[in-house]
């Protein structure tokens, strides 16, 4: 660790602070620290968090809930040791009713790499838990830069000993290989909650009972939160998780919203149930609200600096009744409810790494795969098939090359190209698009980690390889995708970005992501097969840590269908399936009928399809846990750590066992030429994902 003090003087951390609006808590503050503060947990029940760290200063978090009146004050206390004997500065800080009694306070002035520990504690003398927090490297410090990703966790459905793993693995580290950071892609919440009174199991889950939302909407089996007070208590619920609170009291998070952060099928400020889209804009800024008071973080917002109340925007629930040139939602109320908070930012990690966070859902437009005139492009004969060149017309609109066809055909349906007259198909949007590129060219660090909450490597299926009398024959003139959504199907916009990328000459481009509930490791390639295949850099998605994946849903479903050996294979004698989707991802759908048909690896991975996933080195459909990047002067390492399926409450303090590590590595590449992942299987036998 460095014992060199960040070139930062007060007057310049308290003018930061001030453009903050931060309780500002600065090294060898005058407040007296609190002597014999006695630790009740019990009235601190979300515990405490960190995130967002800098070289000088991280915001630190709790939360401590009054019966009544509007606002008190918390002393937080911030050591050199996990004792308090030696206290760096101590200061009060404001907590508010209106806030939910949360609390956040600026560290500054603060050594850089270098751990603290800090606590809350109350007028009586009551004390939060201990936190551990870390401060960023300098940008000019070479040392390598360790860091863990994750996404997706439901505490209704799963267990969270994912990161009780990852604090072992961590505790046992010598310091220089332990984590600097937790990046979380999103799915922090699932905001669509069961009720184990009307449904007791989903697939191989047993629900579990997280409190009642309150004022929710029924939809389907699941409660929605239709207010403010909705998802304040989805948050609470899922923070209440003791691994989810262990781990936001070892690592500073450094944290990005997906979907369930506002809603299931969600855009812009637009919910989707059952029906055709509604618009929410109060329900946005709610929730864009809740998340702000519950993860400690540098976003900015609409209502100024202040760190001690959100203020959202007043806005209504009104139509949005037309669409910009990047398919934003024209409308006032809408505008404001995204405003409310910026999300997207960056964050220098030493020499190595600038991490660039992106927020995919604010203002995306609508997936046109999910609109009511593609549905004839579906067929239940071809499961997770949507044509690939049906894709492309309706994610280029009016750009397709060539001219957009009036037409869309797919078998024996032929539709309208409703979106002949749209433009392109963006989940950035303009401005953030342009920030993104802008950081990413100004960039001089060895690693440009691009932090995508949704999918960035292409997932495709080549049912026209199927063989005769498996089925139907697919009508498609080539492959098959899964549709719209994530930048897999954003081909346009992708194509843009893997073009800026490889024309302004920048190399050291990483994709790190979640959502899919899987784990993906490969090269970043605007295109494949027939097209010219260019990789620009290379891209990894991470397993959930515990939302129930693909591999589960299709042993629960396709029970009677012929295609069902290229999802999933049930042995006779055999406990569990397995999940030849993975082959078929990957290696093709002959590659899977044949695993699925002699069980030999060997004979299935020798009918590997060239052309289907030149882009992928691993995929696993049916993977928990998290991933570990190690990021150095000359390479990049990827280590997934996969657990069992958290469907059952594992009592050791290690998390339980790993069903797999594997590490993909590659060497620093020059700008212009092709990246090289190689693998290595530290434990484990993942031999239906390579």
């Amino acid at each position: 660790m460095s014992d060199s003090f960040p070139k930062i003087d007060r007057r310049t951390a308290l003018a930061g602070a001030a453009a903050m609006g931060a309780t500002l808590l600065w090294p060898g503050a005058a407040l007296a620290a609190r002597t014999g503060a006695r630790e009740r947990r019990d009235l601190f029940p979300e515990g405490v968090a960190s995130g967002d760290p800098e070289p000088d200063s991280v915001i630190l978090w709790t939360r401590r809930p009054y019966p009544g009146g509007m606002r008190r004050q918390l002393t937080v206390e911030l050591a050199a040791d996990p004792d308090f004997k030696q206290i760096v500065g101590a200061r009060r800080a404001p907590i508010l009713a209106e806030a939910d009694w949360t609390c956040r306070v600026l560290a500054a002035g603060l050594k850089p790499r270098t751990v603290y520990w800090y606590r809350f504690i109350d007028a009586e003398g009551n004390a939060s838990r201990v936190g551990r927090t870390i401060t960023a490297p300098r940008a000019d410090d070479t040392a390598p830069v360790r860091f863990a990703f994750v996404s997706c966790q439901s505490v209704n459905e799963g267990w969270q000993h994912a990161y009780r793993r990852m604090i072992h693995e961590d505790e046992q580290a010598a310091p220089e290989r332990q984590l600097g950071f937790v990046l979380h892609l999103g799915d922090f919440i699932y905001e669509v909650v069961e009720y184990p009174d009307e449904i007791a199991h989903r697939y191989d889950r047993t629900i579990k009972d997280i409190g009642r939302v309150p004022n929710a909407r029924k939809v389907l089996n699941f409660h929605v939160p239709t207010e403010l007070d909705g998802y304040r208590t989805v948050y609470r619920a899922h923070i209440a998780d003791p691994d989810i609170q262990d781990a936001r009291a070892r690592f500073p998070f450094v944290c990005i919203g997906d979907n369930h952060e506002f809603s299931w099928k969600g855009w812009q400020s637009y919910i989707q149930y059952d029906g055709p889209p509604e618009p929410a804009q109060p329900l946005k800024v709610a929730a864009n609200q809740a998340w702000w008071e519950y993860i400690p973080s540098r976003v900015a917002k609409a209502s100024g600096p202040g760190l001690d109340r959100f203020d959202g925007p007043k806005v209504e629930k009104a139509p949005i009744e037309r669409v910009d040139d990047h398919g934003l939602g024209d409308e006032p109320n809408n505008r404001a409810a995204l405003g409310s908070m910026t999300a997207y930012r960056a964050l220098r990690y030493g020499q190595h790494v600038d991490l660039i966070i992106t927020d995919m859902h604010s203002y995306m437009m609508a997936d046109p795969t999910g609109r009511p005139e593609a549905e004839p492009l579906g067929s239940p004969d071809f499961p997770l098939c949507f044509p690939e060149e049906a894709l492309r017309a309706l994610d280029a609109g009016r750009a397709l090359p060539g001219g957009p066809p009036d037409t869309i055909a797919f078998g024996e349906a032929t539709i309208p190209n409703f979106r002949k007259e749209e433009p392109p198909f963006t989940l950035l949007g303009r401005v953030q698009k342009a920030w993104f590129k802008e950081r990413l060219a100004a960039s001089r660090a060895t690693w440009k980690i691009w932090a995508a909450s949704n999918g960035t490597l292409d997932w495709r299926l080549d049912p026209q390889n199927l063989p005769a009398g498996l089925g139907k024959p697919w009508p498609g003139r080539g492959y098959a995708c899964s549709g719209g959504g994530d930048l897999s199907g954003a081909y346009t916009e992708r194509a843009e970005l893997y073009d800026f990328v490889r024309d302004r000459g920048i190399d050291g481009f990483v994709t790190v992501s979640g959502d899919r509930h899987s784990f993906w490791a490969g090269y970043a390639a605007k295109a494949l097969p027939p097209a010219r295949f260019e990789p620009v850099g290379i891209a990894f998605i991470t397993g959930s840590i515990s939302s129930a994946g693909l591999q589960e849903a299709l042993e629960h479903g396709l029970k009677d269908h012929p295609l069902r050996p290229v999802f999933i294979v049930q042995r006779p004698g055999e406990a569990k399936p397995e999940g030849t989707l993975n082959l078929a991802l990957h290696h093709g759908v002959r590659s899977a009928l044949e695993y699925a048909r002699t069980g030999d690896i060997e004979r299935a991975r020798a009918l590997s399809n060239p052309d289907m996933a030149p882009h992928l080195a691993f995929i696993d459909m049916g993977g928990h846990g998290y991933s570990v990047v190690t990021a150095s002067t000359d390479r990049i390492d990827t280590e997934f750590v996969c657990i069992p399926r958290p469907v059952a409450q594992v009592a050791s303090t290690d998390g339980g066992p790993v069903r797999y590590r594997i590490v993909h590595s590659a060497a620093k590449w020059r700008a212009g030429e092709a990246p090289r992942l190689d693998q290595r299987i530290i434990e484990g036998d993942p031999k239906l994902s390579i």
